[in-house]
């Protein structure tokens, strides 16, 4: 397929493991990294309709099958991690990394703190509405600008986007490119201790020195509509995993962390398909063992090889 000329970088069957925090999965057809917003809409403008489109954040929430992906994955870069402050709202760059955000807002006395412990870019915390210690994106998103898969730029409310518990209702092959979050303010110093608190409790209960991707697998029971904090649940998939006897299981290099059973791991050769069939003898275990069925947080995309 003849692809057209852009001003970004246009790689052909570029592996794409060492660009996932699992380091594992295959090629990409095509990865696309733009220069800026008027090189990727021009891009998606210029693409055949049925060539399918995968953004892709810093790769913290996803596993690559072994045979790859059958499209253009787009990765945004540093054209896309900027961020602003007017009043208290801050406009960020899709591809700034979530702690970034939460870092230089404190700084500015505005109070994003509950994104410094999730792994990932601003993108994909809004496409997953991604949320720690009982604060969720849809918290405080005011709206998110978007690329459509037909090249034109959209402006998107968070009501636009009907955040539900970890999802939203994106349309596939649109790419976000910015956001404009509300904070509330704060004291910079107390921020800062806020989240070296988060920091100290998280690495003393989270495998964050192994390769992960995060939470495997959603809590059963969580937002039952708005996908607010104040609908949660208290059901937890690590309690569930614990019960059906799963953790500190293997298949091949795939391992549930023995520190916290909801963290699949790669112990270092792992392939995708180790960590897949892992997962999926989790779910059937706890199935078993509980009667319900734990549904993945962590995104599957691509080929079995």
């Amino acid at each position: 397929m003849q692809m057209p000329e852009v001003r970004g970088t246009l790689t052909q069957n570029r592996p794409l493991a060492d660009l996932t925090w699992l380091r594992v999965g295959g090629p990409a057809d095509w990865l696309f990294q733009p220069a800026d917003i008027e090189d990727l809409c021009a891009f998606l403008k210029a693409i055949p309709a049925d060539v399918s489109v995968f953004p892709m954040g810093v790769g913290s929430n996803l596993i690559v099958r072994d045979g790859g992906i059958r499209a253009v994955v787009v990765r945004l870069g540093r054209g896309f991690n900027g961020i602003s402050f007017d009043g208290n709202r801050v406009t960020v760059g899709a591809a700034l990394l979530d702690s970034m955000a939460a870092r230089k807002a404190a700084a500015e006395g505005l109070d994003l703190t509950f994104l410094r412990t999730i792994p990932g870019s601003i993108g994909g915390a809004i496409r997953m509405n991604a949320g720690c210690y009982g604060t969720y994106v849809a918290d405080h998103l005011v709206s998110a600008q978007a690329v459509t898969r037909e090249g034109e730029v959209v402006t998107l409310s968070a009501a636009d986007l009907q955040f539900g518990y970890r999802n939203s209702t994106l349309p596939e092959g649109w790419v976000l490119v910015s956001a404009v979050f509300e904070a509330p303010a704060g004291d910079p110093a107390e921020l800062e201790q806020k989240m070296a608190d988060q920091l100290a409790k998280r690495d003393a209960t989270q495998p964050t020195k192994d390769r992960t991707a995060g939470s495997t697998f959603r809590n059963p029971a969580g937002f039952s509509s708005t996908g607010r904090a104040d609908d949660v649940h208290d059901l937890k998939a690590w309690k569930l995993i614990d019960d059906a006897g799963m953790r500190g299981a293997t298949i091949g290099g795939a391992q549930m962390s023995p520190m916290h059973s909801n963290f699949l791991v790669n112990t270092g050769e792992a392939t995708a398909d180790d960590l897949e069939r892992l997962g999926e003898l989790v779910r059937k275990s706890v199935f078993q063992s509980s009667g319900l069925e734990l549904e993945w947080e962590v995104i599957r995309i691509g080929t079995k090889s």
